[in-house]
């Protein structure tokens, strides 16, 4: 064999030139950019979605403690009240543990509770406080949310 055969045996059969390489791992490197671009976003929807379903569970058990006890939680008493039997007054007769643990938000933040109601239609408020931890009108809560804050 000559040196010409030889020599074009291996570029035939050689590797990935460096130029090649670091032009692949550009282009995957931005589209693993964009991808996690893109998730971020829908993380912070499923943690909004997780929220609104954590408050309707709560408010179904907040409807059982108030069927058994013909009055919900007051303000004090709090979702504490499904866990451990209240001791401040109203104290509940038919008391009945609900819950293990009240739940946090998807934020890490305790969900807040208010009766009466000052938002709500159902007689007590029932909210995450949303992912500035402060009580602001991104709040996710037992109230029918303006249709403005869920387009942007």
């Amino acid at each position: 064999m000559t040196l010409l055969h030889l020599n074009h045996h291996r570029r035939a059969h050689g590797g990935f030139t460096l130029v090649e390489l670091v032009l692949v791992i550009t282009i995957i490197s931005i589209l693993v950019g964009g991808g996690i671009y893109y998730m971020m976003g829908n993380v912070d929807v499923a943690k909004e979605v997780k929220a609104e379903t954590d408050v309707k569970a709560l408010g179904t058990q907040i409807q059982v403690y108030e069927s058994r006890n013909l009055r919900p939680p007051t303000t004090e008493q709090g979702l504490q009240a499904l866990v451990e039997r209240p001791t401040a007054e109203p104290v509940p007769e038919k008391w009945t543990q609900l819950m293990e643990e009240v739940l946090k938000d998807p934020w890490g933040k305790q969900y807040q509770y208010k009766s009466p109601a000052e938002r709500s239609k159902k007689g007590y408020d029932l909210y995450s406080l949303g992912p500035d931890g402060v009580e602001s009108e991104d709040d996710i809560g037992n109230w029918k949310r303006d249709a403005s804050q869920d387009n942007g």
